[in-house]
């Protein structure tokens, strides 16, 4: 599945025509190149789960958007991309222990490659990074 170059204008609704009528509520932050967003939007997609894919890079989460990720996943840590390079450049695993919630939303909303990715959120669910399991649990 390729994704277009300007995915965060990407919407799938599946189902019936009047999905069409009602935009989808759930948002898949993704980066294009990145094997692990393509792999959930395809997973999504073969389950005709309706979404809208923004660009993390260019539009990364908003800071309720971030709020409501670190009240369901209980650790700030969880929200970065530990294993991206902006993350290990910056020194965050020595500052993320004493940074403020506040500082570390500013952080992520200047700079979308620290958002672990795919960032999935809407309809009561927060997803972050791209485990099968979890992802099925969580659709039911």
């Amino acid at each position: 599945m390729t994704m277009p170059p300007n995915c965060h204008d990407r919407v799938l609704l599946h189902g019936h025509p009047a999905a069409a009528q009602t935009p989808p509520v759930i948002t898949v932050y993704c980066y294009q190149k990145c094997s692990t967003c393509r792999d959930a939007l395809k997973w999504l997609d073969e389950r005709g789960i309706a979404h809208q894919v923004k660009a993390i890079r260019e539009t990364p989460p908003t800071p309720a958007e971030l709020e409501t990720a670190l009240k369901a996943l209980g650790d700030l840590r969880k929200i970065f991309n530990t294993s991206g390079m902006d993350y290990r450049a910056m020194g965050l695993k020595d500052q993320l222990p004493g940074m403020t919630q506040a500082a570390a939303f500013e952080l992520l909303g200047k700079n979308g490659n620290l958002v672990k990715r795919p960032f999935l959120i809407g309809e009561g669910k927060v997803l972050v990074g791209f485990k099968e399991p979890e992802w099925r649990k969580t659709f039911g």
